[in-house]
């Protein structure tokens, strides 16, 4: 009888013997004959590699297989930065923040912001440059222009105050301490109306720069800001801030921790009237030695303590407290030393000169010394004899002994009584500042930068500034996440000295020395982690001799370490965020 119907497959028996498990691969084939199935062996496949014979069983199984030629592969676009970003704005509900709804303009202010912590340039750059990685693909803006993105900062600008509003909500208490400080940017070009010589920050003197004035809660985490007019005093911002924190945000009580430069005496009486509003600040040099001379500091009562609190009758109903720290103390007389010698050395060649009769006359003299004796600021420490003829130029001792003796000491001042807020937590409360410093180190350096300011229309330069701020909050939050893998210390003990400098856990110690993580990969900044997730990409693959709607996303394999940044986000390596 004929055989039927002969199916063709890879059969593996296993056998034991002596403790060893022998396999043995047949190529067999299946036919019926009088009603029953029949195997028929082919062949031995044994000695094939088992790759092979893998390949062998699934192609005769029924699966297709084809060239890897044939397949069709887009270039990969850096993609991990992406999920990272876009994932902590998600989870933070940022969109959620701008508007209720989905919009264009919201899915734009998105990608702006996110553009901002993955590669910050300006915005007709920004819309060559996010589609250099799957962030315009995330977010469906592949065909957004500049027009656009300046449409969507107007949008933005137009919902600041409500946003703001919502993260006050989120981040401030009444009652809670409230951090802020001012700093500047120079512009480019001389057509913004915001744009004025002042005191610049950047150290671009002369140039014209913007002012912005920034709210974080005492964490650090940014809540509000505002921009001034380049020639903008300091202490003229605070009225608007205030009434920002007390209206706006419907804050009953705030304690307001800022520097000496921003609550002079003048703005404090302000504030008097204002109920509800504590402070913190700082006493200026110049202040703290007229407390010495009227007898109300004594320098003997740092003998045995470092921290103190005293009154006097310029302050009424304030609390002021001293302290001392010994580290601070030694770095202002090294850079006073410093600083005496750079002048010395530049008046040198002026004294040589006049030595030499190659200068003469006292107002010429005096122009030259003048160019020169304050530049860095230590005029008052230097005797300078001019004649006709002559320049003498020696140290006033006295000048610098008085100065030196209050070296490292430093007065702060505040209204909140001690009920309240013990020395040791005024203290600690006024270093919280640098965590606002720290904020601007971001926004100027290689993290944001919100210079150069490329705009020139002013609610364009606002928007452009908020949408910094934005982009810090994100990166305030995503760093928080990262601490494990960044330089960042994840649990900064509490000094037990409120003066003495801040103390580092043993871990952060350890990655500081090592630069290394404990399972020995490299420690990093934010922007090296940002670009370490860059390297894992995405794909669009094409099979071969399919419709386009076949393609498909191949996200590459992430390594260890990009595995476990994304898994402190609560994220993974999916083809979509």
């Amino acid at each position: 009888m004929p055989k039927r119907g002969s199916p063709v497959h890879v059969a593996t028996t296993r056998r034991h013997y002596k403790g060893k498990v022998y396999e043995t691969h047949l190529l067999r084939r299946s036919y019926r004959e009088g009603g029953k199935v029949k195997n028929e062996t082919l062949g031995n496949l044994s000695h094939l590699p088992s790759e092979l014979i893998d390949l062998l069983r699934r192609a005769l199984a029924g699966e297709r297989f084809v060239s890897l030629d044939e397949w069709e592969l887009a270039p990969g676009l850096p993609h991990g930065h992406v999920i990272a970003v876009l994932g902590m704005m998600k989870r933070l509900g940022l969109e959620k923040l701008f508007e209720a709804q989905h919009s264009r303009q919201r899915d734009l202010v998105m990608g702006m912001i996110a553009a901002r912590l993955l590669e910050p340039a300006s915005k007709l750059a920004t819309t060559r440059l996010w589609k250099q990685s799957t962030l315009a693909g995330e977010l469906n803006l592949e065909a957004a222009d500049e027009d656009e993105l300046y449409a969507a900062m107007d949008w933005l600008l137009a919902r600041q105050e409500r946003i703001e509003k919502r993260l006050a909500r989120l981040h401030l208490k009444s009652g809670a301490l409230v951090l802020y400080d001012l700093s500047s940017s120079y512009m480019e070009g001389r057509r913004c109306s915001l744009a004025h010589v002042g005191y610049s920050r950047d150290g671009k003197k002369g140039t014209l720069q913007i002012e912005y004035g920034l709210i974080t809660d005492a964490e650090g985490r940014p809540v509000a800001i505002e921009v001034f007019a380049g020639n903008t005093g300091d202490p003229a911002t605070v009225a608007s801030q205030v009434d920002k924190l007390k209206r706006r945000f419907g804050l009953e009580r705030v304690v307001l921790v800022s520097d000496r430069g921003m609550l002079t005496s003048a703005r404090l009486r302000e504030l008097e009237k204002v109920g509800g509003v504590g402070w913190i600040t700082a006493l200026r040099a110049p202040q703290i030695q007229a407390l010495v001379e009227s007898g109300s500091l004594q320098l003997s009562i740092f003998d045995e303590h470092n921290l103190a609190e005293i009154q006097d009758d310029r302050y009424p109903g304030e609390r002021l407290v001293v302290c001392k720290n010994p580290l601070l103390a030694g770095e202002r007389a090294r850079k006073r030393k410093d600083l005496l010698r750079a002048t010395e050395a530049k008046l040198a060649p002026i004294q040589e000169r006049v030595a030499e009769a190659r200068l003469a006359g006292k107002d010429r003299i005096g122009l030259a010394v003048g160019k020169v004796i304050d530049r860095h600021k230590v005029a008052k420490h230097l005797l300078v004899e001019i004649t006709e003829n002559g320049l003498q130029v020696r140290r006033n001792q006295a000048s610098i002994e008085a100065e030196a003796a209050l070296d490292g000491i430093y007065v702060l001042r505040t209204s909140v009584p001690s009920e309240s807020l013990e020395s040791a937590e005024v203290v600690r409360g006024y270093k919280l500042l640098v965590k606002i410093e720290r904020a601007f180190r971001s926004f100027k350096s290689v993290d944001l930068q919100v210079r150069p300011v490329r705009h020139w229309a002013e609610k364009r330069v606002r928007a452009h500034v908020f949408l910094c701020m934005l982009a810090y909050y994100v990166q305030w939050h995503l760093e928080q996440a990262w601490a494990p893998l960044l330089f960042k210390d994840e649990a900064p003990p509490q000094a037990t000295d409120p003066v003495g400098p801040a103390q580092r856990s043993a871990q952060a110690l350890r990655k500081a020395r090592t630069q290394r993580l404990q399972d020995g990969s490299p420690v990093h900044s934010f922007r090296t982690l940002l670009g370490e997730l860059k390297t894992l990409t995405r794909s669009r693959v094409l099979p071969p001799k399919a419709p386009a709607t076949a393609a498909f996303d191949k996200v590459s394999t992430p390594t260890p370490f990009q595995a476990r940044a994304l898994a402190l986000l609560e994220l993974t390596a999916q083809p979509h965020v």
